[in-house]
């Protein structure tokens, strides 16, 4: 049932000061204190993954998992000393996890960010607090165990699961938790990436299809600069990846590449999103005692048996993205491996998560796009193509702004946050060439990788007041 647009101006209570304070202090409070809580949410998260990593893989399975420049950017493990281990561990992980929230949040199960978005549209004050907590402990075990997922989605739903809490406790009106659940995706997704003006602006764009809620992005600047100060000052504010392009300049006899870009980025990014969703048919198709559990189970197990041939689909594969940018590790790797494993990670995800594991899907978006413009750049290189740029870096970092950008329907903001987690601005005049024509090819169709986003404000409106059946929005 919809709620009132909002408390008497009159009323008492602790939240009678933020509901009717002006403009500026009310965004001001707001978008501190989520901010705040945003921050240390990713802190919490980064370390409560780390050492579930370390402990699962690295101890138990013998097992280094690379990790990108901001987060050590240790090499890892040049093979498997345990190979029988890795496949135990990715099952128990996930089995353990699936039990967590089967018993404690089911509604914690996936990747979480299209629960926020949900919310935000629906009801601004129906995110749990224990789904938070259940949300983090089952997303380090699955990710820490080598389940392909993200560790942006636990961060945007403690962040959004804040800003849902401040709309109950404070009595704010259905209009300024929507914007303060936005902001918590935003500014959770920013912090924990190092990419606080793209986690503001996807605040602002992550839950339409076609259209940008200009409500949230100014406070989103406030909640996503505070979370991003609060990470860094813990964690440091390095970019992710370092700085993987910094002279670029645009070539147009390059242009050819660049279209090329958009188009495969385009198919791989449709190919990412049916993959899941079907993976997730699927699996709620399948009946089975205690399924709820077991199902996840049975992808932790498919998982860690694929990674013994392709082990670069363990975890979050963040350390192979830097590795990749390396033109010299880079052409130490198996063609086939960096050719194969675009398709590889995108089934390493979906048995991980669309099972009903935890973890994020921005993440392996990445993750794909990354090695979609390496394995662009290594076949372009060996066939000695011309007007190809000196490295695969510019590839490399295209492919990740348009792979993702495009499928979320989101193509600034993930470009933005892209060009800030590899310290790539230099790339963006090219960037922008390949992104827009793949977001294009992408909207010509009804696939998104985040299914509870709306088509426009118009049709969220519409679906809130009763005149569209609930759900249609998104079509």
């Amino acid at each position: 049932m919809a709620h009132a647009e909002g408390p008497p101006e009159t009323a008492a209570g602790p939240g009678a000061v933020v509901r009717n304070a002006g403009y500026l202090r009310k965004w001001l409070i707001l978008g501190v204190a989520i901010g705040v809580i945003a921050g240390l949410g990713a802190v919490t998260f980064y370390l409560a993954l780390k050492y579930t990593t370390d402990f699962l893989l690295g101890h138990l399975a013998a097992y280094d998992v690379p990790t990108a420049y901001g987060d050590g950017g240790n090499p890892g493990s040049s093979g498997f000393s345990r190979a029988w281990a890795i496949p135990v561990v990715t099952t128990l992980g996930a089995l353990v996890s699936a039990a967590i929230v089967t018993k404690f949040a089911p509604e914690a199960q996936g990747h979480g960010t299209d629960d926020a978005i949900e919310a935000v549209h629906t009801d601004p004050r129906a995110i749990r607090g224990r789904v938070v907590l259940v949300k983090m402990v089952a997303s380090a075990l699955t990710i820490g165990s080598g389940g392909s997922g993200g560790r942006e989605g636990p961060t945007a739903q403690i962040s959004a699961g804040f800003g849902s809490l401040l709309t109950r406790w404070l009595n704010l009106s259905d209009a300024d938790g929507r914007v303060a659940v936005s902001m918590g995706i935003g500014s959770g997704i920013g912090a924990i990436f190092g990419a606080p003006l793209g986690g503001a602006v996807l605040a602002a764009s992550i839950i339409y299809r076609q259209d940008f809620d200009y409500r949230s992005l100014i406070p989103g600047f406030i909640t996503s600069g505070t979370a991003y100060a609060v990470y860094g000052s813990v964690l440091g504010f390095e970019p992710l990846f370092g700085q993987i392009v910094t002279d670029y300049v645009f070539d147009p006899m390059q242009l050819p590449w660049f279209l090329l870009l958009g188009i495969v980025c385009a198919a791989i990014g449709y190919l990412y999103a049916r993959t899941f969703y079907a993976t997730v048919q699927l699996s709620n198709r399948i009946r089975l005692p205690g399924g709820a559990v077991l199902k996840p189970a049975l992808g932790g197990l498919l998982v860690g048996l694929l990674a013994l041939a392709i082990p670069q689909i363990l975890s979050s594969g963040y350390g192979w993205v830097q590795l990749a940018a390396d033109e010299a590790t880079l052409l130490a790797m198996p063609l086939w491996i960096v050719v194969v494993l675009p398709v590889a990670k995108i089934v390493a995800t979906s048995l991980s998560i669309g099972t009903g594991g935890s973890g994020g899907i921005f993440g392996p978006g990445v993750v794909i796009g990354c090695f979609v413009g390496a394995a662009m750049w290594r076949l372009a290189e060996a066939a000695g193509a011309p007007a190809l740029p000196a490295g695969p870096g510019v590839f490399i970092v295209i492919a990740m702004m348009a792979c993702f950008g495009s499928v979320a329907h989101a193509p600034l903001a993930v470009m933005i946050m892209v060009a800030e987690m590899t310290g790539s601005f230099a790339v963006i005049p090219a960037a922008i060439i390949a992104v827009g024509l793949a977001y294009l090819l992408i909207s010509r169709t009804n696939v998104s990788i985040y299914q509870a986003q709306r088509l426009d404000r118009e049709a969220a409106a519409a679906e809130r007041a009763g005149v569209l059946p609930p759900g249609s929005a998104a079509r």
